[in-house]
């Protein structure tokens, strides 16, 4: 079951990144073009995961689930975020962006594992990796590290930000507010999920995974679509 559920979730996210790829093609929306990326590498996450329930986990699978999911897929959907709000924003906190989501993609696929991989289950990070890792006698921040600071700092950043926009807009613009709040809550939900994973909930985070980007694309979409509509209103 949870295979079926992680196939869904790779599925729709990677139907979500089409669509949303073709609707931001052309029309020079910076937010929607960094989405694309967040909903790309949300896919992207979720097919490793795929792989690595139905055949068995490998180093590259178990890396690129880690790597998109844990450590590019939130910076992604914050710099939307901040893009949503204010374009010019976005677009000065991008190189920021970049650097770490490039730091954490050397550290991930670098990083020795600590132990091997466990073939009856999701591997944990905090199980397979060190929270440092040594090349050359040097010592550099491990994956945990970036995973940490990605998904607190991030998920802040895309809650605070939605949050905010649903409060300011809950009487001039309902369909903006409902869009935000869609937003926090398809944010939460693979953090549900992973938690349940840790106490044995194996199908929960294929669960979580496929409720966190429906919610996510539907907030996304009508988050959108009622700011569009303000501003075309707005001056006339």
């Amino acid at each position: 079951m949870d295979v079926l559920f992680a196939v869904a979730a790779a599925s729709v996210a990677t139907w979500f990144s089409v669509v949303l790829y073709r609707s931001a093609k052309g029309r020079g929306t910076y937010h929607a073009e960094v989405w694309v990326g967040a909903f790309a590498a949300y896919a992207l996450g979720t097919w490793a995961l795929v792989a690595g329930l139905s055949v068995g986990w490998t180093s590259v699978s178990f890396r690129t689930f880690y790597f998109m999911g844990a450590i590019a897929n939130i910076p992604l959907l914050a710099l939307g975020s901040i893009a949503l709000a204010s374009e010019r924003w976005g677009r000065r906190v991008s190189p920021l962006f970049a650097l770490w989501i490039v730091l954490g993609f050397f550290a991930t696929f670098l990083a020795p594992f600590a132990t091997a991989l466990p073939s009856d289950r999701v591997p944990e990070g905090n199980e397979v990796f060190g929270f440092t890792f040594m090349i050359d006698a040097a010592t550099l921040p491990g994956p945990r590290i970036f995973a940490a600071i990605a998904g607190g700092v991030g998920a802040t950043v895309v809650i605070a930000l939605a949050a905010v926009s649903a409060w300011r807009a809950r009487r001039r613009n309902r369909d903006l507010a409902v869009g935000n709040v869609l937003i926090v809550l398809g944010t939460l939900a693979p953090v549900l999920g992973g938690v349940l994973t840790a106490i044995g909930e194996s199908a929960a985070l294929s669960l979580s995974l496929l409720v966190g980007v429906t919610l996510l694309f539907a907030g996304y979409r009508k988050a959108s679509a009622a700011r569009r509509a303000s501003t075309a209103v707005a001056p006339s």
